[in-house]
């Protein structure tokens, strides 16, 4: 005879307190915004909360070969300057975040500036966003960054696809509720 099991919770569903379905504990500031009481997706409400000055940094970076590195400090990569390229796709990459991440309130950018620095094996990238919005522009910082090292790989891949794209991360936000963050 085959044991009997207690029926699975669906994937995402919040717990309750006291075990009730569709109840749940007042939400903390740890847990996940997006989940309304049933577990399910929600957009949040951003309508009550004030308009506030946000700005949001995101760093990210990319190696490559030396070969890949030569090709674009002597201006050699056959479809262009990558550089430029991932700079001007990460700043159009921020503005349409909110088409991309189905969450992404849209948002009035004001400002959207994208750096690349070279380093030893490759470059690191850097967003800066802001806007005066009731939410912050952390999202558009992030998408701006990785959409940068993305165009960087589609345009030297011909030379190198072992090119890495990784450590992209949130390194300073301000404004709004949660005030003020630097990344440790």
């Amino acid at each position: 005879m085959a044991k009997s099991r207690a029926p699975r919770k669906p994937r995402g569903a919040l717990s309750s307190p006291k075990g009730g379905p569709g109840r749940s504990a007042p939400r903390a500031s740890s847990e996940l915004s997006h989940l309304d009481a049933r577990g399910r997706v929600k957009m949040v409400d951003v309508g009550a909360k004030p308009v506030t000055a946000r700005e949001a940094v995101a760093r990210g970076a990319i190696t490559m070969t030396q070969a890949a590195l030569r090709q674009i400090r002597r201006g050699e990569v056959a479809k262009g300057d990558p550089l430029q390229a991932a700079r001007l796709a990460g700043i159009m990459a921020a503005k349409q975040t909110s088409t991309l991440v189905p969450l992404c309130h849209p948002l009035p950018l004001s400002h959207v500036s994208v750096e690349l620095t070279p380093t030893r094996r490759g470059y690191e990238i850097e967003a800066r966003v802001r806007t005066s919005a009731q939410t912050g522009v952390e999202m558009e910082a992030l998408t701006a960054v990785s959409v940068a090292a993305l165009t960087i790989y589609d345009m030297v891949k011909a030379v190198d696809r072992s090119m890495v794209i990784g450590d992209i991360r949130l390194v300073e936000k301000s404004g709004g509720r949660s005030g003020h963050y630097v990344r440790r």
